[in-house]
C-alpha cells in the first residue's frame, strides 16, 4: 500500500486492518518519508517527537483488526539514525510504501500480559 502526505502512518494501518477485518498480517518492510515521527524508545513510557525531514529506513511489525505492534528506524537530514516503537502521530511527508502480508487461517489479538504490563500478541488458529 501507499500512504500519502499528511497521513498518520500508524492510524492509517490500523484503520485499514479494521476496515478490511484483517485477522492477521505483518508488515514486511516500509520505506518513505515523514515530517514528524513519534517513537517510543526502549524502557520509556512516552514517545519522543522528532520533527523535520525524516527518511523511513525500516518498518516492521504485526497487524490485525485488534491493533498493531510496529517498530521503525528513521534517519534525519544529517544521516543520524534512531528507531523505536511506532506511536500515533508519525506523519507522512511525501510517501510511505508499505509491503504487507495477510495470513490465512490465523487471527492475531492483543491480550494483557501481567508479566510485561503490555497487551502482547496472541495467535489463534482459525479453520
Amino acid at each position: 500500500m501507499r500512504l500519502v502526505p499528511g497521513d498518520d502512518l500508524r492510524a492509517a494501518l490500523e484503520t485499514i486492518a479494521r476496515d478490511q477485518a484483517m485477522g492477521a498480517a505483518f508488515v514486511m518492510q516500509g520505506i518513505g518519508s515523514l515530517s514528524v515521527a513519534n517513537l517510543r524508545y526502549a524502557g520509556l513510557d512516552q514517545p519522543t517527537r522528532l520533527d523535520g525531514d525524516l527518511e523511513i529506513l525500516t518498518l516492521a511489525g504485526s497487524l490485525s483488526a485488534d491493533g498493531a505492534h510496529l517498530h521503525m528506524s528513521v534517519s534525519n537530514a544529517e544521516g543520524r539514525v534512531v528507531g523505536g516503537h511506532v506511536s500515533a502521530g508519525c506523519i507522512v511527508r511525501t510517501t510511505a510504501e508499505i509491503l504487507m502480508v495477510c495470513l490465512d487461517r490465523v487471527r492475531f489479538s492483543r491480550e494483557l500480559d501481567p508479566r510485561t504490563g503490555f497487551p502482547e500478541l496472541s495467535i489463534h488458529p482459525q479453520d
